[in-house]
């Protein structure tokens, strides 16, 4: 059947420590998942790179070198798959970091597995949905400084400018409200809004139309 068989449903999981990596797998193929495990980067970025699965789940404290370091080398901001890191709890500040470097948002330890695998689903789901759309999700194609968003910036602010809660737009988009939280105040400092109004007003100045 060709070496797509299971691609939608394939997950990338890399993690030095075996008990985690052996714990997420299980839960995952559990749940009807291909899953593949790294415990070491350069494996995982060939394998990556040559045939992107349907999710990465990557610790963000790597040995041989760090989850946001991974996360640049793969683009993470344009790879065709979302990338969730997992964070203990000193890790946090690196987890909103790699946010801002492409990450979709990141698993906090000790986590639940049921939590885990809805995420991820619902992370899958949005991301086929955006791949079957292409659109720009109803915002102007030009405004003052949507040149500086990247694309998840640029969704976030879709559902703020439609009067989503932090809720409502994780949820439609696939990730946690408080990773909404992060990325909008990255939006208004980029548009220099002062608040969810000033941003509504940005975007809704565009450079040609009505």
């Amino acid at each position: 059947m060709g070496e797509r068989v299971n691609s939608s449903g394939e997950i990338h999981i890399v993690d030095d420590d075996p008990a985690v990596l052996d714990a997420l797998s299980m839960v995952f193929t559990l749940e009807g998942f291909q899953v593949t495990g790294f415990v070491d980067c350069h494996s995982f970025l060939s394998a990556a790179r040559s045939h992107p699965p349907a999710c990465i789940i990557l610790d963000v404290n790597m040995p041989d070198r760090s989850g946001l370091d991974i996360l640049k080398e793969l683009n993470a901001e344009n790879y065709p798959a979302p990338i969730f890191i997992i964070s203990g709890q000193g890790d946090i500040p690196m987890a909103v970091d790699a946010i801002k470097s492409g990450a979709l948002d990141f698993f906090e330890k000790p986590f639940d597995a049921d939590v885990v695998v809805s995420r991820v689903r619902q992370a899958i789901d949005a991301n086929a949905r955006r791949a079957a759309s292409g659109s720009e999700n109803g915002l102007a194609k030009e405004f003052p400084g949507h040149t500086s968003l990247t694309p998840r910036e640029r969704e976030v602010l879709a559902q703020i400018a439609a009067g989503a809660s932090n809720k409502e737009a994780g949820r439609h988009l696939g990730i946690s409200p408080r990773t909404i939280e992060v990325h909008r105040a990255r939006i208004m400092e980029k548009l220099g809004a002062r608040n969810a109004a000033d941003l509504v007003r940005i975007v809704l100045s565009p450079g040609h139309g009505h």
